[in-house]
């Protein structure tokens, strides 16, 4: 390991309007390490690499490359820099091939025969070299999400990167796709390159990286070597307090109460006729999480979509209570005691233009406690709002603040407190703490088990198999539409991994 820098951040300064997003930060990154750098949501992770990588500009600061100034104002910038990222959701265009995909953007630009016959030879040298083998005349949206990354990340390496940015780049992968991945970084890291890695997961950061940075508020608050350091020292470092995992243990099947929701057959065939969810049966006992592993698109979202009524299934039954509610629409079903919280906040279950107290009553707004006839009175909007904020300490504490200008966990806990508050029988969850800091997953899991002790009914979908394991009393996977039988959560990763690729009986 080389002892010269890479790359170096001094001062680095950002703002938006009235909010510091970064300030005053000094960063160094080691030639030939894996640089981890953590932090809640909102602590300044993203302006920064997106300030490295020449989105942003900032205030004040300056950017060193192999020790050199250099200006980075755009993305063009960083690549002459040699300078690659990787984006959280990919940034190809899915109806392009590998090869077209990789040479977007670049700094030659053009797809002419010389160009296209050096990049297929640069491909095909790059998927011997690091086992990062990709059909370079397949069209992206064909590619399973595992392999839309690794086009992701040759796009980079064709570039001739020797700074690879990777933005939570596990997020949609299996266990075994991220090993694969941490073996490929491990692989640049001894060949002198280096990687920094934003990621959530502090297992990750544990396992892969050298270094380690924490930013909290947009201050750099403490870089580390990872051999001295742990998860819990970095965990209290980005929250400011100790941070406890909840205490729970798996319910016996004895201990469980009657079902609740009860699934036969259901199935889904979209135009063009394919079934992102092939004849599934299952039951949700009231007193259990039953979560739901796989990796994304293998129909988790077209499943919560048809159980909480905002899709028709093509065939099945759905039962509450032993009561038919197939037929349903989303709201006959919130008041039969259905809750949903959504996988995607953003678009389904927010409407961000909204200040935090109309969010709050979204779906439960013929309550008759809100007003009278068709109109809703402020003040008892904002009333039930306050007692979100205060039961759920979601900050800033004001009912009036645009539901857009909260963080992505404190817009996560509007939507947790709107739903569980008013009571359900049954829950369904999907992704709670996708792109949620460390503070918030913990606040949203202690809620989740609370209600699971009160006797609720949950159905968990998540990515996150760590999540799904530390949660749920029964597991199943979904891979290519269709489900496993139950396994219990103390089921091996390995054996899970294993499943969620489809390389195992269901």
């Amino acid at each position: 390991m080389s002892e010269s820098p890479a790359i170096e951040l001094r001062g680095i300064s950002k703002s938006f309007g009235a909010v510091q997003a970064n300030r005053d930060i000094d960063l160094t990154v080691t030639k030939g390490t894996i640089h981890g750098i953590v932090g809640e949501n909102g602590a300044g992770k993203s302006t920064l690499m997106s300030i490295l990588y020449g989105y942003y500009t900032a205030d004040a600061g300056e950017i060193r490359v192999g020790g050199q100034p250099v200006r980075i104002a755009t993305p063009a910038d960083a690549i002459r820099a040699g300078i690659g990222m990787v984006h959280q959701h990919f940034m190809l265009v899915d109806d392009q091939s590998v090869i077209e995909n990789v040479m977007l953007g670049s700094v030659d630009g053009l797809l002419t025969a010389a160009s296209l016959r050096r990049t297929r030879a640069a491909l095909d040298e790059l998927g011997q070299t690091y086992g990062l083998k990709v059909d370079p005349d397949a069209i992206v949206e064909t590619l399973p999400v595992g392999l839309q990354q690794r086009v992701a990340i040759l796009r980079a390496m064709v570039r001739r990167a020797d700074v690879l940015i990777l933005d939570e780049p596990t997020g949609v992968l299996t266990p075994t796709e991220a090993d694969d991945l941490f073996r490929v970084l491990g692989r640049l890291r001894d060949e002198g390159r280096t990687v920094i890695l934003i990621t959530h997961k502090l297992r990750e950061i544990m396992a892969i990286t050298d270094m380690v940075s924490v930013l909290r508020r947009g201050e750099m608050i403490a870089t580390r070597r990872t051999a001295d350091t742990s998860p819990a020292e970095l965990a209290e470092l980005m929250v400011g307090r100790r941070v406890q995992a909840p205490q729970r243990t798996a319910r016996a099947d004895t201990a469980r109460g009657p079902v609740r929701l009860s699934v036969r057959d259901l199935a889904l065939t979209l135009r063009g006729g394919a079934r992102p969810v092939k004849d599934l049966t299952f039951d949700l006992r009231a007193g259990e999480i039953l979560g739901i592993a796989g990796v994304a698109g293998n129909g988790q979202s077209e499943l919560l979509e048809l159980l909480a009524g905002t899709r028709r299934p093509t065939s099945g039954d759905i039962r509450m209570r032993d009561r038919p509610i197939t037929a349903l629409s989303a709201g006959e079903r919130r008041k039969l005691g259905l809750a949903h919280i959504p996988e995607d906040r953003h678009h389904t279950g927010l409407v961000l233009p909204f200040a935090l107290y109309e969010n709050a009553v979204l779906g439960t707004h013929r309550d008759p406690s809100l007003g009278r006839g068709p109109f809703l009175s402020p003040r008892a909007m904002r009333d039930r709002a306050a007692g979100h904020v205060a039961t759920y300490d979601i900050r800033p504490p004001d009912p009036a603040l645009r539901s857009a200008g909260f963080s992505g966990g404190n817009q996560q806990k509007i939507v947790v407190a709107r739903e569980i508050e008013r009571g359900p029988d049954v829950i369904l969850i999907g992704q709670p703490t996708r792109g949620v800091d460390i503070g918030a997953i913990e606040f949203i899991h202690r809620r989740m088990l609370e209600q699971r002790d009160a006797g609720k009914a949950i159905l968990l979908v998540s990515v996150e198999l760590d999540e799904v394991r530390a949660l749920s009393d029964r597991i199943l996977v979904m891979f290519d539409g269709r489900l496993s039988d139950p396994v219990p959560p103390e089921t091996d990763e390995r054996t899970l991994g294993l499943m969620m690729a489809g390389m195992t009986a269901p």
